[in-house]
């Protein structure tokens, strides 16, 4: 009676001890599994009236079998956790310090890049980066750290207007690319009929190609600079400014040789869709309506939006009337965001005259407007700044340069219709 009353006493210890084990391995469940069991049999040959000796060493070795397993996964699950389903659950790797982002965003870097910059000490600390050989300059620079660059490209999506209208994209430069990997097209399929590659004009090919975009800061600018904050609030300033400037610029018209190529200078855009608006016709509502909505294809104007000057949509568009002496540059005063010019039933981008000649400014075949989908403009370029210091012999002053590397080309030159100021009749 002893002996079973402990074999009883055991079996509540372990059902205790299973109900605690609620995060384990599959392998230990089903060890315990088995081990439960074997218990169980043992149990059962201990309560029978009629057991014998050799039925309870059986189911004893039994029992002990399955408890060496049942120890022995103890040890190898011993430190881990599981999940419900009794999968192992592994911490996620912890950045370390030589990670790319974490180090470039670290305040010791940007400790040492403020001190390159202001002093030209290199630190070990810094990644320095030659610059491409289309430059023209054979020096290294350090990479600018991930906390100015973040804040700049900040600035030059929010800012730069037409800029943040267009698509970007990440290509390795060099690399020849058809438009439609860039600027998918979906087609029904059914049960049995798959989707055909597209055979449509979008079939060309692109190549993006390495173009340096320079900011040059006077050193004396950032020198007596004492505070981080401030040092990185002014170098954001400086190049933000400047970089959002040529960006609008380039994608307008971009000369494509040392630069991105511009939507005005793309040879591909069709001979239709290139306009000259004599004065009588540039502030006649139906000659806008027959020589310039029309000319867009279906396909892209539910997306297209107006690029011009200020000074041509102030004093030609918004004052422009329909036959009916309705006008049709209207202009939405929203509260927080201020006018919402429209022309047509399409917003109106207004850009520097720098952008897009002002018509009162521009020459006879210049081009005054773009109507266009800005999504069939892409940039190329992973957005990685680098900064460079030189002696400027001819002003006899140090000098800091950020580059960047990019390029930029119409996907779809069906997508924009070019207005040209015409002469008077």
């Amino acid at each position: 009676m002893r002996k079973r009353a402990a074999w009883l006493f055991f079996i509540q210890n372990f059902k205790s001890e299973v109900i605690k084990m609620a995060s384990i391995s599959r392998e230990m469940r089903q060890y315990l599994s088995e081990q439960a069991a074997a218990q169980e049999a043992l149990n059962k040959v201990m309560s029978s009236a009629d057991a014998k000796a050799e039925g309870i060493d059986a189911a004893t070795a039994a029992l002990k079998s399955a408890t060496a397993k049942v120890n022995a996964q103890k040890s190898l699950d011993e430190g881990k956790t599981f999940d419900e389903a009794g999968q192992e659950v592994k911490d996620e790797p912890k950045p370390k310090d030589n990670d790319t982002h974490s180090k470039y965003a670290s305040m010791d870097y940007r400790k040492a890049f403020m001190d390159y910059v202001k002093t030209g000490k290199k630190s070990n600390l810094l990644d320095f980066r030659s610059a491409d050989t289309s430059t023209g300059t054979s020096d290294v620079g350090a990479v600018i750290p991930s906390t100015i660059l973040q804040e700049v490209i900040k600035k030059v999506e929010n800012y730069g207007q037409v800029y943040a209208l267009v698509r970007k994209l990440s290509i390795k430069g060099g690399l020849t690319v058809p438009v439609l990997s860039v600027k998918p097209v979906a087609t029904w399929i059914d049960e049995s009929t798959p989707s055909n590659r597209q055979k449509l004009s979008l079939n060309d090919k692109i190549t993006f190609n390495y173009y340096g975009l320079e900011c040059k800061i006077a050193a004396s600018i950032l020198t007596d600079i004492t505070t981080l904050d401030l040092f990185e609030s002014t170098v954001i300033e400086v190049i933000s400014e400047a970089m959002i400037k040529a960006l609008d610029i380039a994608v307008i018209k971009g000369a494509g040789t040392s630069s991105p190529m511009g939507i005005t200078v793309d040879t591909r855009i069709p001979a239709k869709q290139i306009v000259t608006l004599a004065p009588a016709d540039f502030a006649s509502w139906k000659a806008w309506k027959q020589k310039v909505f029309a000319r867009m294809p279906a396909g892209y104007k539910a997306n297209a939006v107006f690029l011009m000057a200020s000074g041509t949509f102030e004093g030609y568009v918004d004052g422009m009337t329909d036959n009916n002496g309705q006008p049709i540059g209207r202009v939405n005063y929203g509260i927080i965001n201020g006018p919402q010019e429209q022309f047509g039933g399409h917003k109106v981008v207004e850009v520097e005259d720098d952008v897009i000649a002002n018509y009162d400014d521009a020459a006879t075949g210049d081009v005054v407007g773009v109507y266009g989908d800005l999504s069939n403009y892409a940039i190329n370029s992973n957005m990685q700044m680098t900064m460079y210091r030189y002696f400027d012999n001819d002003k006899n002053q140090l000098v800091d340069k950020a580059l960047l590397f990019a390029d930029g080309k119409v996907l779809d030159p069906n997508a924009f219709v070019i207005i040209k100021k015409g002469a008077a009749v």
